[in-house]
């Protein structure tokens, strides 16, 4: 079982398309992130939990579509957290990657045995094409390269001579002619 812990402010700040939403209001910036961590996980086996700074006296635990939303007490930061819950996520022997750009929390969870990764890593999982759509395209792309049909240029070729008569051919047809 792998636990994928998010340092969620992090993750805001360091991504172009989450800053956007947090100029408006940071609330739209942590919804957004949990909806794209919740499409991109939803049909996997995987822990997913996001951090965030909390301000009450107690951490607040949640969970909204398979996401674990944790929010830190006001006296303790969501690094913390992190590195606490890597350090249970070894104990009991699960695989821990973090994706965070903070270097005390990377270096927290490698000493737990954790695999920190970089806040961009996560946005461009997030952004990615679902796998069985990227697999068509590559697949697209490779016959293209095959058989020398190449789009961008729609004036060469035989390929798109060959339709262009199959269009004329429409064209003289008519259906009382």
């Amino acid at each position: 079982m792998v636990d994928i812990l998010v340092d969620g402010y992090n993750v805001i700040k360091n991504n172009a398309m989450f800053q956007a939403m947090e100029i408006k209001n940071f609330s739209y910036a942590r919804a957004l992130l949990i909806r794209q961590l919740h499409n991109k996980f939803r049909f996997t086996s995987h822990q997913v939990i996001v951090v965030f700074d909390g301000d009450g006296d107690y951490e607040d635990v949640s969970h909204q579509d398979h996401i674990r939303i944790i929010y830190s007490r006001h006296d303790q930061i969501a690094d913390d957290v992190i590195k606490r819950l890597s350090a249970e996520a070894k104990i009991a022997g699960r695989v821990v990657l973090m994706y965070s750009d903070d270097m005390d929390v990377r270096e927290g969870v490698s000493q737990q045995g954790g695999t920190p990764l970089p806040t961009q890593d996560l946005t461009r999982k997030l952004n990615e094409a679902p796998r069985d759509v990227a697999i068509r395209s590559a697949h697209r792309q490779h016959a293209r390269r095959i058989y020398g049909i190449d789009p961008s240029k729609k004036d060469e070729g035989q390929y798109d001579q060959q339709f262009k008569h199959a269009k004329d051919k429409k064209k003289k047809r008519g259906r009382y002619k």
